[in-house]
């Protein structure tokens, strides 16, 4: 018997290639229909200022934008947000901003906020959102331009400008949490959900 045993495939609202091989390599068959939403006009409507509300708004919103193309599918969206006192961090846009992010890191504790929703036909039938807490060492002016040479593209795929799961762990002295959550899901309690849903085996 399969792990995944609703007839279709999961459809992840989201084009990151982490989410993607982590439902893979949880035996979850995926359909990648990317949503079109734009993220700060979402937020403005909705006037979250907590990080931890908004990924779990935006989760919600690429969730749902996706699910009024996709009728009777199990369609998940999901966000991450990052968090250095009381400052925001969004996707560094090139290599001179990702530069900035590392820097403005470096040698400090920072929080992800990780968050996922679930919706079939425009419902909302689950969400969940926890922090990760990192420690970032502290980092040369070499080693940043190593660093980002080494990572390529992969330094401006993602907010604060690293993928943990990549060189980017070169960057880190300590992680406070969840790995997958680190990565941008929530797995464990997705598949929970998913198993009292009956979408997977128990």
């Amino acid at each position: 018997m399969p792990l995944w045993l609703s007839p279709e495939p999961l459809v992840l609202a989201s084009q990151s290639a982490a989410r993607a091989k982590i439902l893979a390599g949880a035996g979850i068959p995926i359909e990648i229909i990317p949503s079109d939403v734009d993220e700060r006009a979402e937020e403005s409507r909705a006037g979250v200022t907590m990080v931890n509300e908004a990924a779990r708004l935006l989760a919600r919103a690429k969730a749902r934008a996706v699910s009024a193309r996709m009728p009777g599918r199990v369609v998940l969206g999901a966000d991450q947000t990052l968090m250095l006192k009381d400052r925001r961090f969004t996707k560094p846009v090139d290599r001179k901003s990702a530069r900035d992010q590392l820097h403005a890191l470096s040698g400090k504790e920072h929080r992800l906020y990780s968050a996922v929703a679930v919706v079939r036909d425009g419902d909302l039938v689950f969400d969940y959102g926890e922090p990760v807490g990192l420690t970032m060492r502290e980092l040369s002016s070499e080693f940043v331009e190593t660093y980002l040479d080494s990572a390529g593209d992969a330094a401006t795929a993602s907010v604060g400008g690293y993928q943990i799961e990549g060189v980017g762990a070169h960057l880190f002295s300590r992680i406070e949490g969840d790995y997958f959550s680190t990565l941008g899901l929530p797995l464990l309690p997705l598949l929970d959900f998913f198993r009292r849903s009956g979408l997977v085996a128990a």
